[in-house]
């Protein structure tokens, strides 16, 4: 997973082509089935009447030849899905001076521009490229790496802010087209449909991106996403690729939430967020069984707690599943991230927990948010297996600090069962449902104590994150 191309910084050879669209409702009759077809309204309309608000923009790093880890921890990609964009420096580049290309969009006339985090964040010159032709040299307001959103203002008025949608109301099969400045031709439109909302992507933090097959490719990092109606509904951030170009997925940052971001970093230059201090993950039906939870699967899991934090403080445990925030139901995970992240440091919340097949309510004072980091352990105990197919190993004292936890056994080898669920070599097993597995013994008798067939949850940890993953132990009783 790359975020959404900024540029090579040297002139490049492009394609131009054009892009259409089209889709159905009822009218062609066939015998029986009557069925329509028409073409959608095109998109020169919205094009002609926004290209005004969306501006090119050219950066330059000096003396830095920046890597592609160096983002926030809580942004940059997991391995698998590539890394943070960073196209190869040409060979007519001299290492010193860095050039890069992005899009970004009009907040307001006075000269406030919308662009992502990673196209601005550490430059030393921004030049900003309108529609009609003008230059401005820009100076940055302010970026978010965990939102991937930033903000540059110029020295002018009188533009053409844009409209900005709701991007709530997006639904999978919504038409959606970006103009953008992609290997800098300016002004380029590409569209396509929404294919999924509320997108959350390892390594990408607590953004719910909207996933589309917009085409974006170098030079268009921050351009303006739109709806059919020319509204404002994301800012494109990421795209899926395995060869640094377009492959069919992208990925936006919601506006709702990249203007609510953009809304702080011009009042204070940073964004202000509460936390609860625990991570959550998704209520499978099978994790539902695991603990209990009769009926549709709900709610978010509670699969980490800081031990310094709100949630510690106020007595949620890893394994609860966190039913209603304020009274309002929580559906799915996502839910209860973004109502977090919509309240204030300080905000004193209910939440209604499922804990040992009873429900309780727990009430919770949010902090101001910080980044927190782990590393991971090296060496490993003697090894130990079980009855789902896990071989595993001890860890010291001083490996368990290096990774945050109070526990945990490390996974030697995955078979049977247990490589059929993900799991493999390298992963932590930190719990069994609530239970901390501090030895091997407690993996064994936890696992002896449970009846044959039933499911449990294991609490994997994997490249610095938990998940439950769960396991259906076998009919009968496996030899080691």
């Amino acid at each position: 997973m790359k975020p959404a191309p900024n540029g090579w910084g040297a002139a490049a050879v492009g394609l131009a082509c054009l892009l259409g669209a089209c889709s159905s409702d009822p009218a062609m009759t066939t015998g029986p089935v009557a069925l329509r077809w028409r073409s959608t309204p095109s998109f020169s309309s919205l094009v002609a009447s926004r290209s005004a608000s969306v501006v090119e923009i050219s950066t330059l790093r000096i003396g830095r030849d920046e890597s592609p880890g160096d983002g926030e921890v809580e942004f940059a990609p997991e391995n698998d899905f590539a890394d943070r964009l960073a196209w190869p420096l040409p060979t007519s580049a001299r290492i010193s001076q860095i050039r890069d290309l992005a899009s970004g969009v009009i907040l307001s006339s006075d000269g406030v521009i919308l662009t992502s985090a990673h196209v601005i964040a550490g430059v030393d010159e921004a030049q900003v490229r309108l529609d009609d032709g003008r230059r401005f040299q820009a100076r940055v307001l302010g970026t978010d790496p965990r939102s991937d959103v930033g903000l540059l203002v110029i020295d002018a008025t009188g533009l053409t802010p844009a409209a900005l949608g709701d991007s709530s109301r997006l639904a999978p099969g919504d038409w959606v087209a970006a103009i953008g400045a992609p290997f800098g031709f300016q002004g380029s439109v590409t569209a396509g449909v929404v294919s999924a909302v509320n997108r959350l992507i390892g390594g990408a933090g607590e953004i719910p991106f909207i996933q589309t097959d917009v085409a974006i490719n170098p030079g268009s990092s921050g351009s303006p996403l739109f709806n059919s109606r020319g509204e404002v509904v994301a800012i494109n951030s990421l795209i899926y690729s395995g060869s640094g170009g377009y492959m069919g997925l992208s990925f936006a940052v919601p506006i709702n939430l990249a203007a609510e971001v953009a809304k702080q970093l011009r009042a204070n230059g940073e964004v202000r967020r509460a936390e609860l201090g625990a991570e959550f993950q998704e209520v499978t039906p099978a994790l539902a069984r695991s603990f209990g939870l009769a009926g549709k699967p709900f709610g978010a899991l509670v699969v980490r707690i800081d031990g310094a934090g709100p949630a510690a403080r106020a007595g949620l445990r890893r394994g609860d599943v966190v039913t209603a925030y304020d009274s309002v139901d929580i559906g799915h995970f996502t839910d209860l991230l973004q109502r977090v992240a919509k309240d204030r440091p300080g905000s004193r919340v209910d939440l209604d927990v499922w804990r040992h097949g009873a429900r309780q309510t727990i009430s919770v004072t949010l902090a101001q948010h910080r980044a927190q980091r782990t590393a991971l352990p090296s060496g490993l105990a003697p090894d130990w297996g079980d009855g789902v197919g896990l071989t595993l190993g001890e860890l010291s004292p001083a490996q368990l600090r290096q990774l945050g936890v109070e526990g945990g056994l490390m996974v030697r080898d995955a078979a049977g069962l247990a490589r059929s669920e993900g799991i493999r070599a390298g992963d932590l097993i930190v719990a069994v449902n609530d239970a901390p597995m501090n030895r091997v013994a407690d993996f064994s008798r936890t696992l002896s104590n449970t009846p044959p067939g039933q499911t449990v949850a294991l609490l994997v940890m994997r490249d610095r994150r938990l998940a439950f993953v769960a396991v259906q132990l076998p009919a009968a009783p496996a030899m080691p």
